[in-house]
């Protein structure tokens, strides 16, 4: 396996889907978003979503800027940690902690607290969105006047294809 796995957003990892028409609607409401908040998306910018969304996963830092550079963008590091920390800043593009590496929202223009779901065998990555102040965890922070502004949750486990095997 290559030190860096093929991560897959959203709940569609596990569904047959056109995956074509889902990256050109991700791009379409980035561009709206960016039109709406009065953002520029660079062509850096752009290209770095793109490439996430091409992939269809998670990708470290490093794999983004040697993509980057084949597609004819300067290869120095702050390039690509520049458009990520723009993309991550808006919600475009969520950081996955546990694996050090991005991926595309699927979701950017609905506001959420994403959480994603990590298969230990083959580590593709599942989005799906919730909010933090319901549940549990929005009971107990009201209860204590806890403000939750921002919730990240990464859940580890087996999918059902690797359970399968």
């Amino acid at each position: 396996m290559p030190t860096e796995s093929r991560l897959t957003t959203s709940a569609q990892i596990f569904v047959e889907h056109d995956h074509r028409a889902c990256s050109k609607s991700a791009m379409e409401a980035a561009h709206k978003l960016c039109s709406t908040r009065g953002l520029r998306l660079t062509p850096v910018r752009e290209k770095v979503l793109e490439l996430l969304l091409e992939s269809h996963g998670a990708l470290g830092a490093y794999t983004i800027l040697e993509k980057l550079a084949s597609a004819g963008f300067r290869s120095q590091p702050p390039v690509a940690y520049r458009a990520l920390d723009f993309l991550v800043e808006h919600g475009l593009v969520h950081r996955i902690e546990k694996l050090n590496a991005f991926v595309a929202c699927n979701k950017p223009q609905a506001g959420h607290a994403p959480a994603f779901m990590i298969c230990k065998d083959c580590h593709q990555v599942a989005e799906t969105h919730g909010k933090s102040t319901s549940g549990t965890l929005g009971r107990t922070a009201r209860a204590i006047g806890f403000d939750i502004q921002e919730t990240i949750v990464e859940a580890e486990g087996i999918c059902a294809a690797c359970r399968e095997v």
